[in-house]
């Protein structure tokens, strides 16, 4: 039984989540470490809310993409917006991209 931990990232279908499981490689060629990102469809029976800190277990599939289970929340990592659409700030390289 494999066990990850990831974030809860969008919660838009019922008892459904979308959890992103960040892990940090080393690149084979250039030596450099390397963010990469992986989105699972998870069961949700908890409840939880976009920001929550989950782990998820492998488990029968519940549907054709939902093959994974949350068996614990930590709830003490939620994310907090302000306002209805509170808007990312971006600053630096991200922020003039686009620009010319």
């Amino acid at each position: 039984m494999r066990i990850l931990t990831g974030r809860v990232i969008s919660k838009k279908m019922a008892k459904t989540a979308t959890v992103a499981v960040e892990k940090v490689i080393t690149h084979p060629v250039y030596k450099k470490r390397v963010k990469r990102v992986k989105k699972y469809q998870v069961h949700d029976e908890f409840d939880t809310n976009i920001g929550d800190l989950v782990n998820f277990a492998d488990s029968k599939p519940f549907s054709k993409t939902k093959k994974w289970k949350i068996i614990k929340v930590e709830k003490g990592h939620r994310l907090v917006a302000t306002g209805a659409k509170a808007p990312l700030a971006l600053s630096g390289p991200m922020a003039r991209r686009g620009k010319k």
